[in-house]
């Protein structure tokens, strides 16, 4: 079973959700703003994503600027879990789990390719 974490606010979450429904992909919703990710599931998705933890940082949202770059910048990895742990805001989005791969952000091709989908010009 697949999952995706978004936000409702969010375009690109959006833009990802209507997605799924068009190739038929049954996904459950998560909110991650009111459910952000635990710290054991970050433990998990961030190695299995292939992507650094900062890369999963949403570095445009107001949760960021809060936090301030510079402060930011000088926290370790193990930090940085622990604040996206507790501020969904501030986690890059959407995420996708499917089984072993994880996701963060949009793209139509990488979708396509993690529910072994075709894409069509223009899909």
């Amino acid at each position: 079973m697949s999952q995706i974490l978004h936000y409702a606010g969010c375009d690109t979450c959006r833009k990802a959700r209507a997605w799924l429904r068009k190739h038929e992909v049954v996904a459950d919703e998560r909110a991650i703003v009111e459910k952000p990710p635990t710290k054991a599931e970050l433990a998990r998705w961030i190695p299995a994503s292939g992507l650094p933890v900062r890369k999963w940082l949403n570095t445009s949202g107001l949760s960021y600027r809060a936090l301030g770059k510079a402060r930011i910048d000088a926290m370790s990895d193990a930090e940085l879990e622990d604040a996206l742990s507790k501020d969904g805001k501030l986690v890059k989005r959407p995420v996708l789990v499917h089984g072993a791969r994880v996701l963060v952000g949009f793209d139509a091709e990488a979708y396509a390719a993690t529910f072994g989908i075709k894409q069509k010009k223009g899909d």
